[in-house]
């Protein structure tokens, strides 16, 4: 199964306003009583400058779309500070999810009920008829006029804010850590005044790392290969293989390396049967994007390479969530430092 190029192209680069000024008010001019402003909300404004623009918020937004970008990282972020609420319209999904009811917490959320565009997402018209006062876009290409999109400039036309997740400015995610995961929950939690839950998520989050961390240091590191699952975005037979961002900072912290780091300069690369076949590959990582089973696809690529490693002691992990952007990244970090290391366990 290959997904359609819009949405691997999206994939691909996932994997980025100001608002009027505090109203005021009056009474009758003819009361004679003079004009007052009105109080500020508690904790507010707030500005942000995200990717060179200032984005202020006078109160906390409660029409919240989240555009698809092939992520699930703004929408679990919203889920984890306990913000579904605020969504009127989603249209993030990976199908499945390592956090326990988060699938369907995401299936359950309203989709605005909008005819998507070719891209897969939400188109201008669309968008404005949405009402929002907040769009969140994984990188900058959700914001695109030439894609069919409102543009950040639109949006504050119609008094919404829009925003731009860290590491999607110019839609090259290959330099993305775990730290912008932890900075996405940090703006959210300005955003909407919910910072000490942010702050607690963080915490725990870098905790559980640490602590899987410490267990496996000193060990030898693995050659791992990680790719997603049944999908096609070049013209070879591996062309969604990772190559760079937050996924080798996860490997590195489960005490892993990538085996293809070098094989491209931007986050995916494209390989053929050939170059995959002479790498040693120790274990496997299976990413499922809205594929019900990736481990089916992993047993697959053993059988299909039984000189690796991995396919001779029966190596492979899969993810799908917490391998990528989001409030996860410390599960995906457990669940493959057990199946590298699982006797430091």
């Amino acid at each position: 199964m290959s997904i359609n190029r819009p949405v691997a192209t999206a994939l691909a680069a996932a994997l980025c306003l100001l608002t009027a000024a505090c109203g005021s008010s009056s009474d009758d001019k003819a009361s004679g009583q003079s004009t007052e402003a009105a109080a500020p909300e508690a904790g507010y404004p707030v500005t942000l400058d995200n990717c060179g623009q200032k984005e202020t918020f006078e109160k906390a937004p409660s029409r919240v779309v989240v555009m698809n970008g092939a992520s699930v990282a703004e929408v679990s972020t919203l889920l984890a500070l306990g913000l579904g609420d605020k969504i009127v319209a989603n249209q993030q999904t990976y199908g499945m999810s390592e956090v326990a009811g988060r699938a369907d917490a995401i299936k359950k959320l309203p989709t605005g009920d909008v005819k998507l565009n070719d891209a897969y997402d939400i188109p201008r018209e669309a968008m404005v008829g949405l009402r929002p006062d907040l769009v969140l876009s994984t990188t900058s290409y959700g914001f695109d006029e030439k894609n069919g999109f409102a543009t950040r400039d639109q949006l504050r036309d119609v008094g919404a804010n829009s925003y731009v997740s860290p590491q999607g400015c110019d839609q090259d995610t290959s330099k993305m850590t775990i730290a912008d995961s932890y900075r996405l929950l940090r703006d959210m939690g300005k955003i909407f005044n919910v910072s000490d839950k942010a702050e607690k998520l963080i915490a725990a989050s870098e905790k559980n790392i640490a602590a899987v961390s410490a267990k496996v240091k000193g060990e030898k590191t693995p050659n791992v290969m990680v790719l997603f699952s049944n999908m096609s975005m070049g013209g070879n037979d591996f062309s969604s293989v990772v190559a760079k961002g937050v996924y080798n900072d996860i490997l590195a912290k489960a005490g892993g390396a990538n085996a293809f780091e070098n094989a491209s300069r931007t986050s995916f690369a494209d390989l053929s049967k050939e170059k995959v076949a002479a790498t040693d590959v120790d274990a496997l990582i299976v990413i499922a994007y809205n594929d019900p089973n990736p481990a089916a696809y992993a047993k697959k690529l053993l059988k299909e390479f039984p000189q690796w490693p991995a396919a001779k002691n029966n190596a492979y992990v899969t993810l799908s969530d917490s391998m990528y952007l989001g409030p996860s990244n410390d599960l995906a970090v457990e669940k493959i430092a057990k199946t590298l290391h699982p006797d430091a366990f």
